[in-house]
């Protein structure tokens, strides 16, 4: 059995104003039938419970987080994406794609399930000089920036938009890096950070021109 290694999933569950923030940015790109890589025990599923698609298909190699996803409309495929057949509209890459070491080739067969039109959405940590022992305990190959992702782009699509998000966070990160070197942080940590610091950064990071932050967003759509 495929087992996950890190327990940032639980760290972050309750990170709410975080979710919040990151779906209002990926929202324009949101659509259709989707599909989910890496869903968890389904906390992207849930953080757009709310909103309209057609199908939602989640894809997780953990038995024990695939058997806790149990929302309407979901289709979930305990495996990765050569478990997949089909063709979807949007293709969610959820703190998921620094995972994989293969990152190039995972998304040029990602593109291969989309429809013309679609969109590829990652959100990935940022910055490679922000990699910690924590990036290193769960997981991480890498933290991306702008021109890694542009690196990436698969045939037949066009990278249509990037940006940084947290702002106050990265600050926060920056720290820690180099002055805390904490190798986890605490639940008590994501709280404050969730609930004091990403409502800042929400404002803050227009201000900045979206340049500057610990998170990144990108999103590629697939032309034929």
């Amino acid at each position: 059995m495929n087992q996950y290694v890190g327990n940032e999933l639980e760290l972050f569950a309750s990170a709410t104003n975080w979710k919040v923030y990151w779906r209002r940015q990926i929202l324009p790109y949101f659509k259709g039938d989707i599909l989910d890589i890496g869903a968890g025990a389904g906390a992207t599923r849930s953080t757009f419970s709310e909103e309209e698609f057609s199908s939602w298909h989640a894809v997780e190699p953990d038995e024990r987080y695939a058997a806790a996803i149990r929302y309407p409309k979901t289709i979930v495929t305990t495996g990765t994406l050569k478990d997949i057949n089909g063709l979807f509209d949007t293709i969610l890459y959820i703190d998921v794609l620094e995972h994989i070491e293969d990152d190039r080739r995972e998304l040029k067969q990602a593109c291969l399930h989309l429809r013309a039109g679609g969109h590829l959405v990652v959100l990935s940590p940022s910055h490679n000089s922000l990699f910690s022992p924590f990036d290193a305990a769960i997981g991480h190959y890498r933290r991306y920036n702008r021109e890694m992702l542009a690196a990436l782009t698969p045939d037949n699509t066009s990278l249509i938009h990037t940006e940084y998000i947290d702002s106050v966070g990265m600050l926060l990160s920056l720290a820690n890096r180099w002055l805390l070197q904490s190798s986890s942080p605490t639940k008590n940590q994501i709280q404050i950070w969730d609930k004091m610091v990403v409502p800042i950064s929400r404002l803050l990071d227009p201000l900045f021109g979206r340049k500057l932050g610990k998170s990144i967003i990108a999103v590629w759509q697939r032309s034929c």
